[in-house]
């Protein structure tokens, strides 16, 4: 293949080019938000469990002193009935004397019942400020993401901005060279990440290599006008006055 000199120095303009959207495509895969989204995805679920749980514990504890009280209804209104059919008098001595009795149990059943359930409270209550604690760190949690995602966005953004930039600058540059020249310059990049490369000192620019004597030989027999490769990397080797010939 062969193309003027000058010509072939612009395809270095147009590696500079796909170097500068590699580069950038780089950035949106490597953002530190993505990590940092990842991870915080797995706070979020491990907090949401948490949440569930401690949710459940005081769910639970809401059911038993809901149970409690209404034994502790039930012992009292019982408690109200004997007072009032002792109060009364009337009945034989030995039902009122057994009322009596019942009314002591009942006295300290209702101190039982009224103890577990103030206990039942104070479970309850530590248990609503480990949810308080959860849900709050939940929040913290959500608020981080939110952040993170904005400044993921922006940075998306910014690198879209940068690429409709490059993309504009490369179409026109490519349209203007030839196009067996850029359908091979592209195939090279495709397959290699870098097309062309400038050959100075002897070593060429794509894989860094020093060229073998046979192979400057063979470089400084070619023509002007020639598209010499590399034989190792296989890219365009684009040469100047500094490529060592």
């Amino acid at each position: 293949m062969k193309a003027d000199p000058q010509v072939q120095r612009r395809l270095l303009d147009l590696q500079a080019i796909d170097t500068n959207l590699a580069q950038l495509a780089h950035r949106r895969r490597s953002l530190a938000e993505r990590a940092e989204l990842e991870s915080l995805a797995r706070e979020l679920s491990s907090l949401e469990d948490e949440r569930v749980r401690a949710q459940v514990a005081v769910d639970d504890l809401d059911r038993d002193i809901a149970r409690m009280e209404k034994d502790v209804e039930q012992v009292r209104a019982r408690k109200e009935k004997d007072e009032n059919r002792l109060a009364a008098g009337t009945g034989p001595a030995r039902e009122l004397e057994a009322l009596q009795h019942e009314l002591v149990s009942l006295n300290r059943r209702q101190s039982d019942l009224e103890d577990a359930e103030l206990e039942l409270m104070e479970q309850r209550e530590t248990a609503q400020g480990v949810l308080d604690g959860v849900e709050q760190r939940l929040a913290e949690a959500r608020d981080k993401r939110a952040a993170t995602e904005q400044r993921r966005d922006e940075a998306l953004a910014e690198i879209a901005k940068e690429e409709e930039f490059k993309r504009g600058a490369r179409q026109p540059l490519a349209a203007d060279l030839p196009s067996d020249l850029v359908n091979l310059y592209d195939k090279i990049r495709e397959d290699t990440g870098l097309g062309a490369a400038l050959l100075t000192a002897g070593r060429c620019g794509g894989c860094r290599l020093e060229l073998s004597g046979a192979d400057l030989a063979r470089i400084r027999k070619a023509a002007p006008g020639d598209v010499v490769r590399c034989e190792d990397c296989r890219r365009i080797m684009v040469r100047t006055n500094e490529s060592g010939l």
